[in-house]
């Protein structure tokens, strides 16, 4: 028996089921913005996103959560519209980073989020992390590494073979590289504000202030820098839909909700997930090839989630044994 975060209620299906959910929907994510790129600007395209995820849940906000909404403190708003602003930030980076460099750099850099998170967690959150978890949280960010020098880099019987530095930071794949690692970096700020903000929140109040937040906060991004909003043809509005439901709506709400019961830093591990889906998805649809050193990394991003998972597990079931012995004393 595991015992989640919140120790308010046991939840109605398993976190973990639901983060792996979320992680097979945001994998997506890059396909389909990479098909609305054909038309549409980056930053429009996260506009779109987040204005759109908005959009759909303001009926149920407004009608279930009115009560909630006005209640409000004003620190919490703040820190709402704080964790708003790190999304449309997070989002903005990552989706502009895939239209200059490949989709499985730009996604495993995106995912260093878990190394940010593990860096600002003991102090932010005070969630210290655990043995299992550090050593898990190395291993997936070890496999990151190996897979965004995949695209670069070459093994043979000579050995591993790089490119110099100078050839490695020219051109855009670069830039690419360095906007996917803000993301990463204003990613992991989200998460950790996110983690403190759930366990007081219902999900719908939570997700709807933050995403509208962002969806304000780049729409006005886009409007400063003059880039169109409308007049792209219709199968591109069929992308930027598609961008809002299920990468935005299914896989971020999925991560939002089980913040309430996970640790900010398991949650931000089980994310590395996304870069495999992601590179066997660019694999078929955009001829990515995925070569024998981007293989064994993905490996070892697959082993370090299994690895901080059996952490996590063992972790709640420590924690349900101690709660039970201290209510046994009491009782």
């Amino acid at each position: 028996m595991i015992l989640y975060n919140s120790c308010v209620r046991r939840p109605p299906v398993p976190p973990i089921l639901v983060l792996g959910i979320g992680v097979l929907a945001v994998s997506a994510a890059s396909i389909l913005i990479r098909f609305a790129q054909a038309e549409a600007p980056s930053l429009t395209i996260a506009a779109w996103r987040l204005g759109l995820a908005t959009l759909a849940l303001t009926p149920f906000a407004l009608g279930r959560r009115r009560r909630e909404l006005a209640a409000l403190r004003s620190d919490e708003l703040g820190l709402a519209l704080l964790s708003g602003l790190f999304l449309a930030l997070h989002v903005a980076l990552w989706i502009s980073s895939l239209a200059l460099t490949s989709v499985a750099s730009s996604v495993v850099l995106v995912s260093t989020a878990p190394l940010w998170v593990a860096l600002l967690s003991p102090l932010a959150l005070k969630e210290p992390l655990s043995r299992p978890m550090a050593a898990g949280m190395l291993l997936a960010l070890a496999g990151s590494s190996i897979v965004a020098f995949g695209d670069t880099c070459t093994w043979s019987s000579a050995g591993l073979s790089c490119p110099s530095a100078p050839e490695l930071v020219r051109g855009g794949a670069f830039l690419g590289d360095l906007l996917a690692l803000g993301g990463g970096v204003s990613g992991a700020v989200y998460l950790i504000i996110g983690r403190r903000l759930r366990s007081g929140f219902s999900l719908l109040t939570y997700i709807f202030l933050v995403y509208g937040m962002a969806a304000i906060a780049l729409a006005l991004a886009v409007r400063a820098m003059g880039l169109p909003m409308f007049g792209f043809s219709r199968l591109t509005y069929v992308w930027l839909l598609a961008v809002a439901l299920v990468p935005q709506l299914i896989g971020h709400t999925s991560y939002n909700w089980a913040l309430a019961y996970l640790s900010a830093a398991f949650v931000s591990i089980a994310v590395l997930g996304e870069p495999v889906g992601s590179s066997i998805l660019a694999f078929f649809l955009f001829d990515e090839r995925i070569t024998a050193l981007k293989a064994v990394g993905m490996a070892l991003i697959l082993a370090g989630i299994y690895l901080a998972t059996r952490g996590e597990a063992r972790t709640g079931q420590a924690q349900t044994a101690e709660l039970a012995e201290d209510r046994g004393g009491r009782g």
